[in-house]
């Protein structure tokens, strides 16, 4: 009986993906590209038989591949042990050559039901246990608007910019010359000194804002000292790497290889900050970084917190850094026409959601959330400042830097998360929308929005770029750290530059200059990346 159960459905999409789709009157043999052996022939004569009796049943191909158990003949034959895992995974020690190996279905809907009863084995496989919550404890930034979470959650409150003219190199050759330049930045006390001269500064970022969210978390030597580090994971991930190292290592190239810093590869690489961060700390659990353009923190985060629901870990920081304020990464998204050239007055450049905003602001920094098992940050009598409630992500399939104009992947994220999290609509009250001031995607974002929540009357939607700019993988992390401050505090900080809204934007759910009370049920959190990733977490007060 225990085969009989593992080898239906196994048998079945097999079976099924050999199979053409219509089954009318006679038969289809499976079409395998290759010879055939006696495998061929016996699934071949398998398929013959139930297909004939599921259309005699009067039911469709479809059903019939649905209703489809392999014949006695196929389990008198060698079965599960004739074919071997080797094949199912394409291994190359497989009895199988490559080109018998691939199954010729004519489309990829019956390839999507065969599969059905596979999953459904899965599902029924797996132990039924209550789902571990996740809340964050802990939680740090870098920004052009300071360098401690609360500090600079005040500024964006008084809606102060931290937009202004780049100092760190001659601009002049560009027609953009601001950014959200970070002015003063000290790894003192965070960072060995040998690195700190040697370290990109999205590594600097990041090793420096990851210690102090620690910090703030409450992890005192002595619960460092207590905690299980094999639970412990880093899953800091970057948009851009290393830019300045690479950079950098192109001009020494030069002059000769003998000039190149000997750490420009491993330095330059997206999962190096990561891994130094856990090596520093002695943490052996998940480790390693996610790359997806500007959406990266969010897949960074809902990543960490699947790890923890999963029971891989007990404790994941996690979040983004980024840092290309330097002539390639400039120029590269000038050639792209994506920056804002509002060079006269830097603090009115990003204005997500105005009529006049003509591209955003390039930022940098990092941010970086400590997010728990809630069972363990009780034990440990630690401050929980929200409860994650989970997300999604879907994509665009669309443009490599356009949003679908019918905003169908956004929508779907959406959805998807909201499913995923157990929230409804109604519940969602505060957006901190991903609004990067431009043209086309801050409208396509706003429209989606509206599609799931423009019926609720508390609705309030901010844009945490129009003050610090785009800090691109960083991005998502910062919001996010400003969505849990906006839980805690009470207050949502105001949309700065937005003067003249464009065309359908309707005012009454957008914050206005002006930070704004509210007692927050749900706050959704959006970041999108070049790619067309989409995703959307979710947090709410801890109850």
């Amino acid at each position: 009986m225990a085969a009989t159960s593992v080898a239906s459905p196994l048998c079945t999409w097999l079976v099924a993906a050999c199979m053409s789709v219509t089954c009318d009157g006679e038969p289809s043999r499976a079409k395998l590209r290759g010879g055939g052996g006696g495998r061929r022939r016996r699934l071949a004569k398998c398929s013959s038989r139930r297909c004939l009796s599921s259309s005699s049943r009067g039911g469709s191909s479809i059903q019939g591949l649905m209703s489809f158990e392999p014949c006695d003949e196929y389990y008198s034959s060698q079965g599960l042990s004739s074919l071997g895992s080797n094949v199912l995974f394409g291994s190359k020690t497989g009895s199988m050559n490559r080109s018998r190996r691939r199954f010729s279905a004519r489309s990829g809907e019956t390839m999507a039901v065969a599969v059905q009863p596979t999953e459904e084995l899965t599902k029924q496989m797996k132990p039924v246990t209550k789902q571990r919550r996740v809340v964050v404890t802990g939680m740090s930034v870098v920004t052009p608007l300071g360098h401690d979470a609360d500090v600079f959650y005040n500024n964006l409150l008084e809606g102060v910019s931290g937009i202004s003219e780049i100092e760190a190199f001659d601009c002049s050759p560009f027609p953009t010359k601001i950014g959200g330049e970070i002015k003063s930045f000290s790894t003192d006390g965070w960072v060995a000194p040998k690195f700190s001269r040697r370290m990109d500064k999205f590594m600097l970022y990041l090793l420096t804002a990851g210690k102090k969210a620690l910090v703030d978390g409450g992890f005192t030597e002595e619960v460092m000292e207590k905690i299980d580090k094999t639970k412990c994971g880093v899953l800091i991930g970057s948009a851009m790497g290393g830019m300045k190292i690479f950079n950098d290592a192109i001009e020494a190239l030069r002059v000769s290889y003998k000039k190149m810093n000997p750490f420009c590869v491993p330095f330059a690489t997206t999962n190096m900050g990561s891994a130094m961060l856990a090596m520093d700390l002695g943490w052996m659990g998940p480790n390693y970084s996610i790359s997806t353009a500007c959406a990266t923190s969010n897949f960074c985060i809902l990543n960490s917190a699947n790890h923890i629901i999963r029971g891989e870990a007990d404790i994941m920081l996690c979040g983004g850094s980024d840092s290309v304020m330097i002539p390639i990464g400039l120029g590269g998204f000038v050639a792209c026409r994506a920056l804002s050239q509002r060079n006269s007055d830097p603090t009115k450049a990003s204005r997500p959601w105005d009529t006049n905003r003509d591209g955003f602001v390039m930022g940098e920094g990092a941010g970086v959330l400590v997010l728990e098992e809630l069972e363990h940050a009780k034990k440990r009598g630690a401050t929980i400042y929200a409860e994650f409630l989970g997300g999604s992500f879907t994509c665009d399939a669309y443009h490599m830097t356009e949003p679908r104009p019918d905003g169908a992947g956004v929508i779907q994220c959406i959805e998807k998360a909201l499913v995923q999290s157990g929230v409804s609509k109604e519940d969602v009250n505060y957006i901190n929308a991903h609004a990067t001031s431009t043209p086309a995607g801050d409208l396509k974002e706003y429209n989606a929005l509206i599609h799931c929540f423009g019926q609720n009357p508390e609705l309030r939607i901010n844009s945490t770029k129009s003050m610090i700019g785009h800090l691109l993988g960083a991005a998502g992390a910062v919001e996010a750290v400003a969505a849990v401050q906006a839980i805690r505090t009470g207050w949502v900080h105001p949309n700065v530059n937005l003067e003249d809204p464009d065309k359908g934007v309707d005012m009454k759910v957008l914050v206005g200059p002006k930070k704004e009370r509210l007692d927050i049920k749900v706050a959704l959190s959006n970041s999108f990346g070049f790619g067309g990733h989409n995703s959307s977490v979710l947090f709410a007060p801890y109850k």
